[in-house]
């Protein structure tokens, strides 16, 4: 490293031009580094498909001869981690699967495509954590959006259940059974249907893999608006469902705004064809956003077209220590000002977030050695102009440092530095995997108030818990974690509800990014009005009667059934 300002670690890092990953390694291919381009697409490949470390069993029954839900099965969900997590009786109106049922979607699909292996099941039936577990019978890969509309039409008719599924990276339920729901897979959906250069306006499938999406889009000179650690994992179709946010939201937006259009097939199999690639459409309600972030339980989202920016040729990173969460807050406000349209990305993660990662993860370093500092800030900018934009990020990180809000830091000079760096920020959840059970928040809250949460939590718990943070600061989100040798009743007493209150009081959310699922179905009213989940109930009832799509998430059970 070289020296730059009294010791302090600064190296520049120049653009590159951007691997392409291998889908079946955790690593990536190397590629050359000269040139210009955007490295931004070729952050270690880290997928949650990929994670390994502790797990813990769930069990999922099947009781026979019960004769409660007919044909003499009793379903029964377990999960853990979240033991607070309310789960309702089967609705009794859903009705058991038949071997009729079977060969009639076998008559859509074909042989191949109605799944009853029970390995393959078992993948389908289990969210990445282990943590929630369903226990249908039935798997179905459509390949078109006809054969979702049959079989939807299909299972209305029947009053048959159904589970929208796309990657399955989900953190609260979502995409799971709850009993024996039947399982719909948008994976074969995957074709790119059309992408306009001057626009920059992509029209897909729900199926592809968001990162063969932002593979395609670089070798076009675009880049996607959306990037997430389980890209190599999860689908657009699920990204648009459950309104993904991810790392770059402070640059592009949510979802909302990036999203022109989409397909979406409703429960009684009606197509809604809202797949506009238009910028400017005032003609009546914009009904496309009742289906970002309702995560399948209004309709299953079969097609998008996305609006798109265009890669940009300057891209570099700051991994900074800061001595205190003030400095940080600080740091934000001035790179907002400073940077401007530049910055891209502003992570955060604390003391006991880093030395998480270096503790667990393979491969990884201190940037800042040689001790471990209170809080650090990893900051990410992209801009057009290379010489004007290092001046812009030098006069940065010197007025940072002059005025004590940074205590060190370094700048990557190469692909493997910034390779080194997201990984410490995106290995995270992978650390916190490895080192047991884990009970996991995704909040928002006032940036001011973020950390108080943190530190309450604690003085609240003490040991053998660790309380682990981090998130995208520069969105207001608070990813906490509390890790802990094993799943405990007692711990979990001790973090809800009260931190769902506490983020109530302070007028935050209690999902910023991963959803409600079934998690926090029953927990919406600390973020939203009676009223407000009054009519998310009637639109509900509206757009899908029987209640069969992905029942028991979303909305309180009270409400759903």
């Amino acid at each position: 490293m070289e020296k730059w300002r009294a010791g302090r670690r600064f190296l520049r890092f120049s653009s590159c031009t951007t691997p392409r990953s291998n889908p079946n390694s955790h690593t990536p291919i190397p590629m050359h580094v000269s040139g210009s381009g955007n490295y931004q697409n070729w952050k270690l490949h880290h997928c949650f498909r990929y994670l390994t470390g502790n797990r813990v069993p769930i069990r999922a029954s099947i009781e026979k001869g019960k004769g409660v839900y007919g044909n003499g099965v009793r379903f029964q969900f377990r999960c853990f981690g979240s033991a607070s997590t309310t789960v309702p009786e089967r609705n009794p109106s859903f009705s058991m699967l038949s071997s009729d049922d079977i060969e009639y979607f076998k008559g859509i699909l074909g042989e191949k495509n109605v799944v009853q292996d029970e390995d393959r099941l078992l993948t389908a039936n289990t969210d990445w954590m282990e943590k929630y577990r369903g226990s249908s019978k039935l798997l179905l890969l459509p390949k078109t959006t006809d054969e979702v509309s049959q079989i939807l039409n299909y299972c209305n008719s029947r009053c048959l259940a159904v589970v929208p599924q796309g990657g399955n990276t989900g953190l609260v339920g979502g995409s799971v059974p709850v009993y024996d729901e039947v399982i719909i897979n948008v994976g074969l959906m995957n074709k790119i249907i059309s992408f306009d250069k001057v626009s920059g306006i992509l029209v897909c499938e729900a199926g592809c893999i968001l990162e063969n999406l932002i593979t395609f889009l670089d070798a076009q000179g675009f880049v996607m608006p959306l990037d997430l650690g389980a890209k190599g994992s999860c689908q657009i179709g699920g990204n648009v469902s459950t309104n993904a946010g991810g790392l770059r939201l402070i640059r592009y937006g949510s979802l909302h705004g990036n999203i022109l259009g989409v397909e979406a097939v409703l429960a009684n199999g009606d197509v809604l064809d809202m797949l506009g690639t238009l910028r400017k459409d005032n003609t009546g309600y914009d009904v496309k956003h009742l289906f970002i972030g309702s995560e399948g339980s209004l309709g299953i989202v079969t097609k998008v077209s996305i609006l798109t920016p265009p890669k940009l040729s300057s891209v570099n990173i700051a991994f900074l220590a800061c001595e205190n969460y003030f400095s940080c807050q600080k740091l934000l406000i001035e790179a907002k000002r400073k940077l401007g349209e530049i910055l891209s990305a502003f992570e955060f993660l604390d003391n006991a977030a880093m030395d998480m990662a270096l503790n667990k993860l393979e491969g990884v370093r201190n940037p800042l050695p040689p001790s471990l500092h209170n809080f650090y800030v990893l900051i990410e900018t992209t801009g057009s102009s290379e010489s004007s934009d290092k001046e812009k990020l030098e006069a940065f990180l010197l007025h940072a440092m002059e005025i004590g809000l940074v205590s060190d830091g370094a700048l990557a000079q190469d692909i493997n530095q910034a390779l080194s760096f997201w990984r410490l920020r995106e290995g995270i959840p992978e650390a916190l995997q490895k080192s047991g059970a884990v009970y996991k928040y995704d909040l928002s809250i006032p940036v001011e108030q973020m950390y108080d949460l943190v530190e309450e939590m604690r003085t609240r718990l003490g040991a053998p818990t660790k309380v682990v943070a981090y998130g995208h600061l520069g969105d207001s989100n608070l990813h906490l974690n509390i890790s802990a040798p094993q799943y405990d009743e007692k711990i979990l007493a001790q973090i809800e509800p009260f931190v769902y209150e506490w983020t109530s009081k302070h007028r935050g959310s209690i999902s910023a990014e991963h959803g409600v699922g079934l998690m926090k179905a029953n927990k919406i009213y600390y973020s939203k009005s009676k009223n407000t989940v009054q009519l998310m109930a009637s639109i509900k009832k509206l757009l899908d009667p029987q209640g069969i799509l992905n029942p028991y998430k979303v909305l309180p059970h009270s409400l759903s059934t």
